[in-house]
């Protein structure tokens, strides 16, 4: 940020004239210096402004500002100084407020002769500066700073720049522009009513956006043409001409001017020539509603046709609002990364072959267009110059990082178009701007750190209580500029962004006292030592090893801002003592507190900020920073405790304690008085000292938000706050901790009783705010009932109240129903109110408007624009009957993770200015209709939406992960569709009957390869008849690695998905289904869905393998090839020369499809869920007879490698859970050298898992007369231990029950071998000659990766095509009759049993029950050990 002449020198001589008017300069002869610097600052400051602007692009002239300046800081720096020792020997007796420090210390003799002697040195500098001064030839512009409200008839700086109404084609491209034309044209033939015979209609925005383009392609419409009889386009610019003007449009329109200079004599002239005519005037560039309110609408207005049309381009705000345009004004947005990217190419490529070398760079592009951060004319500048490079990657990575992009190498035609806006600020404006493009891009600054930084650096001087008000009326003035751009994430522009071209220009024009940096950053150390700065921002991402060391900055020791975002790397012997005229300290995230220490060393700070830093404490020395205003700790997490003399400050306006752990703050914080905004005020009882009670005196305070006031313990300490009273209080935050979990539900540790819930209701009912309030939050209340101050049992006195917000409402069962009258209420956002089943009428008819007569009906919420009810977790009901008038210019709603079955027929019928509807996670509400105003509608995890219909204006839908949604139809406006859901297969249905011209996708993987197909692909005809299709797929952290860009008309598809790589396979390609399977052992469908499932790896290497003849294997082919060398046991040579493919590709195909295999399918590979482990249990029952079995366990070992018998080749002992269908439920892997089966059983997961009851704890069985019950349980052979979970065979005392019982449980072991006995034989990999590692580690992966495989075709198949399983099922089908045999004879015992005859059957059941709490040792089965176990386990 540099210094704006003019603006300081203000500053400077307000400074002195305050000195003048004590009589301070009659002290001790200084009477005559004093007036003699006086009298120099002004004469200079009459052409203080010439210098400045001259000061940007004329070399000549910065040397000489640049030593006025250095002049004009020591001037500042010695009035500081001479301040800050008179308050430091301020007598305690004296009044503050009335007492003139500078008259103080002008009485002390040593400090008025050292005072004297540097302004009498001053005043020599001044000399030989103003004597210089001539050699420039510098101007008074004594109108600079009411430019802005006069027309000018010169300019001195750049020349005119003249549009036309003709466009350059090749500066338009994406849908957006299309978009925007549309809306505006629409809106040019549309008759509004009661409106004038014409209409104004803006477009804003900041300089280059692409304005004048946008004017000029609706201005060139046919359907424009058309309409009107005479279309007109003017370009105003800055130095415009009356005269000119109307000679211009006269001609323009067909007149006569006749060389006529009298305005007088020109108006009717115009007025003649276009009387009743529809006329379309396009006024391009306009920089003062004058032109248009002064001297073209008195002509025009009354005799031009009804339905005439003004189209203004502009890029402040209040011209559009003096020129009385309709809103809301038409803002243009960035360019989005693909439509910039078309716009650079079309200025480069100059044919097909051209455009093709051109794509290739594209990586380089995108970063280029980074830079240009989304601004058409940026982007135009660029490939103007990529134009004259040749098409090489080192010519664009050049251009990328030139010093074109440095703060000193700004293209002419950026410097241009951000210039214009520049110069047109008033000079205290132009100080404001600068200083907002040092701060750090990534870091988040508020309204109102911004605009203490303009306080603390003197940019606001006037009246003390209004400074905060002249900071605002600033900041709006630079939004309304459209040079900085308000953040729509946050409420009310209290965060606002800077565009990059923008930043950059202001970093320019104060390139010599600031610089910006990142760390990481080349040449950061060669500029810190090469030029001294007065203003250093630095941001660092990096770690501590690489960052930026502190002691690079010390040399520094004129700095007077310092900015650092970051780490920064600092030694024990650095400190901030380097740097005595700093007056602004801002640090983010520095994790060392030994910057504190030395803080007290800054005698003219104002401003600081250490935010999320590790700082426990302030030092008590910090009484000491006089001047201290601004003191910011938000994010200190570790901060706890205040010194005591912080009371000693003054003058501070402004402490954040948002986010700290204070815990409380020190007696006599009252004698603030200067404070105007604190956040984060602790709430403490400490005797009868109540902490708050500091809050009484303080009457200035404007913001303000007390948090922990669950810790006060009666209303009457709540009292002492006097809110109420504070009658220049806007903004109010008041917080209790939250009882809330992350399940927006109370916590159970966390539940009030109904006395605490009654005194917090009494607490805040006495902290009631002024009338004046505009902004109120709470956050954490726990009270039943709101505060009386927000029903309608009472006069709610929120008058003025703008905007609610609401979180975290406990145990309120109703919304408060005492607002729906507030005249001014335009944002509602309650979020997180479990308590609330139902909104009834109340809400909107407060109880004393109930059944009123018709002549009194109020319209509830009248300027509510925005509602956000959200985590409202068990609302459930909305009750608003059509006939009651609520919401008339509500124009976005959000319904948030509630149980709302249905929407109110209230809330389509009455709030006809909705235009934005937001829907997300509600369960219940089943359908979306009948909204005729809505204009885009966003639909989030609804799992129950199935039907979007009759919405006649919708324009854009967002659909995200609403996969029941069936039917959409009645959208005939519908020009954007998105659908978001990363496991979609398949383009729904309703896409058929809709028009819509665009369509966004993110989708899966191998829906987007389906639609990279294109015209062959199976989608075509779902999607071909849209405009423009966007579809991505999504890898990892970034959403948009694949994608697919169609255009219909001209044809273009793009995508980076190859389409030959997705196309179908050769190898594959078999017109005979049964060959198909007999080769790969599974249907097409499951193939297909393996291709799915390998495609996203397979994409990073997509043209790397090739057949022999150089033909790229597509995905079909790769694993083709990969399944038929993993089925045989042949040498890869075999294979290769049957397919005409290498054995190396062979080999890497195949390492590369199990690699992928093992990453992408290992949801095929784990532990059943409760409902799929019901059906195998279910299974088991049916077919064995084996109620609540989960599983079969078995343990073989897996030989691998060539010669596998041979005992020094590999083996791996695998242990594996089966179920019913040979399906692997669980495996367990070891090498087998030292491995026994029951040491694999105990180091294995399923055994930890089950021990632990973290695994088979479902549902039990009860499995005997006596009502025991049997847990979930696996079987397992002799082999295993019998444990509460594992069930094995009998072996001894075997009567015939036992033996039936190991009948059935051998009959249902046998699903393991048999699964493994496929296993083995389906993968003949294992045992072949082929490539086979050494490391067994790769051996299990590949195993695993078989499992997988083994399991996807079981859950794939549903015919018999695959032998082995038919075999099983015979095989299952076969023990079904023998079960059914089995069943008759049980229910032939069970018959039997009424007679008595229960012996057996009770000793079947017995032996289930006994298995579920006996368990042997593994080292052996004796009587005394099973005892013992027995009594163990007593309470499995």
């Amino acid at each position: 940020m540099a210094m704006v002449l003019d603006a300081f020198a203000s500053y400077v001589l307000n400074m002195l004239t305050e000195m003048a008017r004590e009589e301070v300069h009659m002290l001790l002869g200084f009477r005559r210096e004093i007036d003699k610097m006086d009298i120099k600052l002004r004469d200079l400051k009459n052409f203080l402004a010439d210098a400045d602007k001259r000061n940007i692009t004329d070399k000549s002239v910065q040397e000489w500002v640049g030593e006025l300046k250095r002049a004009m800081y020591e001037v500042a720096d010695i009035l500081d100084l001479c301040q800050l020792k008179a308050m430091e020997r301020r007598p305690s007796t004296l009044d503050m407020w009335c007492f003139n420090p500078l008259l103080f210390c002008m009485r002390n003799p040593s400090h008025a002769h050292d005072i004297g002697t540097r302004i009498k040195a001053l005043n020599k500098r001044l000399d030989t500066i103003k004597e210089q001064s001539t050699a420039f030839s510098f101007i008074n512009l004594s109108a600079y700073e009411d430019r802005s409200s006069k027309v000018q008839t010169s300019n001195s700086g750049n020349t005119s720049r003249e549009t036309s109404g003709g466009f350059d084609r090749l500066g338009v491209v994406g849908e957006k522009i299309e978009e925007d034309t549309r809306k505006l044209v629409e809106i040019m033939l549309t008759e509004k009513e009661g409106n004038t015979n014409i209409m104004v209609v803006a477009i804003v925005g900041v300089g280059g956006i692409g304005k004048t383009t946008l004017a000029q392609k609706v201005f060139s419409d046919e359907t424009v043409k058309d309409e009107f009889d005479k279309t007109i386009w003017l370009s105003i610019n800055q130095n415009i001409d009356k005269v000119e003007l109307l000679r211009t449009i006269i001609t323009l329109a067909g007149g006569i001017h006749g060389g006529e200079k009298a305005l007088a004599v020109l108006q009717p002239i115009l007025s003649t020539a276009l009387t009743g005519k529809k006329l379309l005037l396009v006024l391009d560039d306009v920089w003062s509603h004058g032109a248009w309110g002064d001297i073209l609408e008195i002509p025009l207005a009354n005799v031009v046709a009804q339905g005439s049309r003004v189209l203004v381009t502009t890029r402040d705000e209040r011209v559009a609002r003096g020129m009385k345009a309709v809103l809301p004004y038409h803002h243009i947005d960035k360019l989005g990364e693909e439509d910039a990217w078309l716009l650079l190419k079309k200025q480069i490529v100059s044919s097909e072959i051209n455009e093709h070398e051109v794509d290739t760079l594209k990586d380089i592009g995108l970063k280029i267009i980074a830079k240009c951060d989304g601004l058409p004319l940026a982007v135009k500048v660029m490939g103007g110059l990529l134009c004259q490079k040749d098409n090489k990657r080192r010519d664009w990575e050049m251009v990328l990082d030139d010093s074109i992009w440095s703060v000193s190498g700004m293209p002419e035609v950026l410097n241009h178009a951000v210039h214009l806006s520049y110069e047109d600020l008033p000079s205290c404006i132009k100080q404001c701007f600068l200083c907002y493009s040092l701060l750090p891009k990534t870091a988040l600054f508020g309204r109102d750190d911004i605009i203490g930084m303009w306080i603390s650096e003197g940019f606001l001087h006037g009246p003390s209580d209004d400074l905060e008000e002249l900071g605002s009326k600033y900041y709006k003035e630079l939004i309304l500029r459209n040079l900085i751009e308000p953040n729509a994430q946050y409420l009310d522009q209290c965060v606002c962004n800077m565009h990059d071209v923008v930043r950059s220009f202001a970093q320019f024009v104060a390139r010599d006292e600031a610089l910006t940096a990142l760390s990481g950053e080349t040449n950061i150390d060669s500029k810190l030592s090469a030029h001294k700065f007065l203003r250093l921002s630095l941001e660092s991402k990096a770690s501590e090893s690489d960052g930026l060391d502190w002691s690079s900055l010390e040399a520094q020791k004129t700095l007077r801002t310092l900015i650092s975002v970051g780490h920064i790397n600092m030694k024990s012997s650095d400190s901030l003592v380097h740097f005595p005229c700093l007056r602004t300290l801002h640090i983010d995230s520095a994790h060392d507190v030994r910057l504190v220490e030395s803080l007290h060393e800054f005698k003219h700070l104002r401003y600081l900020s250490l935010q999320n830093s590790d700082i426990s404490c302030l030092p008590d020395s910090i009484g000491k920073m006089k001047f201290l205003q601004y003191i910011n700790l938000r994010g200190c997490q570790q901060f706890v405790e205040l010194p005591h003399s912080i009371v000693k400050l003054w003058k501070l306006r402004y402490l954040n304690f948002n986010k700290t752990s204070i815990s409380g703050i020190p007696r006599g914080f009252c004698d603030l008085k200067n404070l105007r905004i604190i956040h984060g005020f602790p709430a403490r009882i400490d005797g009868e000292w109540c902490s708050v009670e500091e809050l009484g005196p303080l009457y200035r305070l404007k913001h303000v938000g007390i948090q922990g006031l669950e810790n006060l313990t009666t209303s009457s300490s709540a009292a002492k706050a006097k809110l109420g009273e504070k009658v220049h209080l806007t903004n109010l935050d008041l917080t209790c901790s939250s009882i809330l979990g992350d399940n927006g539900l109370i916590r159970e540790e966390d539940m009030v009783s109904e006395e605490e819930q009654q005194r917090i209701e009494k607490v805040f009912d006495e902290l009631c705010p002024p009338p004046r309030l505009e902004y109120l939050a709470i956050e954490g209340y726990f009270g039943r009932w709101l505060p009386r101050w927000m029903m309608s049992s009472s006069a709610v006195p929120l008058k003025s109240l703008r905007t609610l917000m609401i979180d975290d409402l406990a145990c309120c069962t109703q919304l408060p129903d005492g607002l729906c009258q507030l005249p001014y209420l335009e944002f509602i956002q309650i979020n997180r109110a479990p308590a609330i089943k139902r909104v009834g009428p109340d809400f909107l008819q407060s109880y004393h408007q109930h059944s009123p007569r018709p002549s009194q009906v109020v319209i509830a919420f009248p300027r509510l624009h925005v509602m956000n009810l959200a985590g409202m977790v068990e609302w459930e009901e909305w009750e608003w009957e059509e006939q009651v008038q609520a919401f008339p210019v509500l124009q976005n709603l959000a319904l948030i993770s509630c149980k709302l079955r249905r929407l109110p027929p209230g809330l389509a019928y009455q709030a006809r200015a909705l235009n934005v509807l937001s829907i997300q996670q509600v369960q219940g509400l089943s359908s979306l209709e009948n909204f005729g105003s809505l204009v885009e509608l966003e639909v989030a995890g609804g799992l129950d939406l199935e039907r979007i219909t009759n919405l006649p204006r919708l324009k854009k839908l967002t659909i995200k992960n609403c996969s029941k949604v069936k039917l959409l139809e009645g959208v005939p406006a519908l020009q954007t569709l998105v659908l978001v859901d990363l496991d979609m297969e398949t383009i729904p249905e309703y896409m058929r009957g809709i028009n819509a011209r665009h369509l966004e996708l993110y989708c899966s993987l191998a829906l987007l390869a389906s639609i990279a197909a294109g015209q062959s692909g199976p989608l075509w005809d779902k999607f071909s008849h849209v405009e423009h299709v966007k579809a991505y797929a999504q890898e990892g952290d970034t959403p948009r690695k694949w994608f697919v860009l169609y255009t219909a008309n001209p044809y273009n598809l793009e995508t980076n998905v190859s389409r030959s790589f997705m196309s179908r396979g050769t190898l594959s390609s078999f017109e005979d289904t049964q060959r198909f399977e007999s080769i790969f052992r599974m249907t097409r469908k499951t193939f297909s869905y393996i291709c799915s499932l390998v495609c996203v790896p397979s994409l990073e290497d997509m043209n790397r393998y090739t057949f022999v003849d150089g033909r790229v294997l597509c995905l079909e082919d790769r694993v083709a090839i990969a399944l038929r060398m993993l089925y045989s046991s042949e040498p890869p040579e075999t294979l290769g020369s049957s397919v005409d493919v290498n054995k190396s590709i062979i080999l890497l195909v195949t390492e590369r499809f199990i690699d992928a295999v093992f990453k992408r399918a290992r949801h095929h590979l784990c532990w059943p869920d409760s409902s799929k482990m019901d059906k195998i249990k279910s299974m088991f029952g049916k077919i064995y007879n084996m109620h609540n079995c989960c599983g079969v366990i078995y343990t073989t070992h897996i030989p691998f490698g060539p010669n596998r018998d041979h005992e020094k080749n590999g083996s791996i002992q695998m242990q594996v859970v089966v179920d019913t269908e040979t399906r692997f439920m669980n495996i367990w892997l070891e090498l087998a050298d030292s491995m026994t089966q029951l040491s694999i059983l105990h180091d294995s997961e399923i055994f930890e898992g089950c021990e632990k009851r973290d695994w088979l704890n479902g549902s039990k069985l009860k499995a005997a007369l006596d009502g025991s019950e049997v847990r979930e349980y696996i079987i397992g052979d002799a082999g295993y231990p019998l444990l509460s979970w594992l069930i094995t065979p009998y072996q001894e005392d075997l009567s015939d029950s036992k033996v039936e019982f190991n009948r059935r449980h051998s009959a249902a072991t046998t699903c393991a071998p048999k699964a493994l006995a496929w296993f083995q034989d389906t993968w003949k990999y294992l045992q072949g000659d082929a490539w086979w590692p050494v490391n067994p580690e790769t051996m299990s992966k590949i195993i695993c990766a078989f499992c997988m495989l083994h399991n996807i075709v079981i859950d794939m198949e549903e015919d018999a095509a695959v032998q082995n399983i038919e075999n099983v099922r015979r095989l299952k089908n076969e023990d079904a009759v023998r079960v059914r045999d089995m069943l008759l004879q049980h229910f032939l015992i069970g018959r039997s049993s009424e007679s008595g005859d229960t012996e057996e059957d009770e000793e079947l059941a017995a032996s289930l029950s006994r298995s579920s709490s006996l368990s042997q040792t593994p080292s052996g089965s004796g009587d005394e050990d099973k005892e013992q176990e027995a009594q163990r386990r007593t309470d499995c």
